[in-house]
């Protein structure tokens, strides 16, 4: 669409620094971020991130690929990547906002629950039951999330994954689309998000973007002009995000060497990785893991910040 390449692109919630986290999942209540923004998110989008908002009570505008559409609680919204959207809640609201990176909502899919991520979506919550299932799931994620404790990783990624079922059914009983609205997504945006599974896929190998490029039947230069117009960075900069977000994920949660978690990473040499993480974090590894293991914030990586 014409407006869109003045719509920004967030890394977050209203935000464009670094996804804060090493986690695949970010969740915090709608209030402790609206309030901040005087209860209105305007329009935007994000490369690689997949929104899903909870309210419990109260009323958001939501607009969506310039449509507007007032929605009033209990209900979920599904905001998949690419879709440009933007939120006006009313002050008394309630509710959270989970947002998934692209590695984990690639998880989902293969596990035949992501179909529904893909989708932009509201589901009312009219069935008490379910209204109560859905805000017992996603006061779980909220809980552990908050409060990490050993097998943090792995409860989370539970906890998702029964939320998203749930969901599912949810859009199944209601008819497939009844309360749902898509719109086909433009054809970059199809190279963007085939790109996104390659780096998925081949990331621990560090082919060149020339390499990509040729896998997916275009010049470096085109890949490089649509990651840019679509995501706001390079080519380069999307595979070396991944690379960062492995690399804080295996020195939070695993006992590996740096030197270990270089050569799984493709890189030549530790030294040569150790520059690299230190380039993106202001850390090196080291530092890096000790402040994640003493539970002290990095000021760059550390939530709540806007850009």
């Amino acid at each position: 669409m014409s407006t869109a390449p003045t719509i920004p692109v967030f890394k977050l919630y209203g935000e464009t620094h670094h996804w804060p986290t090493p986690d695949l999942l970010h969740c915090e209540s709608i209030p402790e971020r609206s309030a901040l923004h005087d209860w209105h998110i305007r329009p935007h989008r994000h490369a690689d991130l997949v929104h899903l908002l909870h309210i419990a009570r109260g009323q958001v505008e939501l607009e969506l690929e310039g449509s507007h559409q007032p929605l009033q609680g209990p209900l979920v919204i599904v905001v998949p990547s690419m879709s440009i959207h933007g939120f006006r809640f009313s002050p008394d609201v309630d509710g959270h906002i989970i947002t998934l990176a692209l590695p984990l909502v690639e998880h989902l899919a293969q596990a035949s629950s992501g179909g529904l991520l893909q989708q932009a979506a509201s589901h009312q919550l009219t069935q008490p039951d379910s209204a109560r299932r859905i805000a017992t799931l996603v006061a779980q994620i909220d809980e552990e999330y908050r409060h990490p404790a050993p097998g943090r990783a792995r409860m989370l990624e539970a906890l998702i994954q029964a939320l998203v079922v749930a969901l599912s059914r949810l859009q199944e009983s209601a008819g497939r689309g009844a309360r749902g609205s898509h719109r086909p997504q433009e054809r970059g945006h199809q190279h963007l998000v085939n790109y996104q599974a390659l780096i998925e896929a081949q990331f621990r190998r560090q082919p060149s973007v020339e390499q990509f490029a040729a896998q997916l039947g275009m010049s470096s230069a085109h890949l490089n002009t649509l990651c840019r117009r679509l995501a706001d960075r390079s080519a380069l900069q999307l595979l070396h995000e991944r690379l960062l977000l492995e690399a804080k994920r295996q020195l939070t949660y695993t006992n590996m060497t740096v030197s270990q978690v270089s050569d799984s990473l493709g890189f030549s040499e530790p030294a040569y990785f150790t520059r690299f993480f230190k380039r993106h974090t202001g850390l090196s590894p080291r530092e890096f893991r000790l402040r994640q293991q003493s539970g002290e914030p990095h000021k760059q990586d550390a939530p709540g910040q806007t850009g």
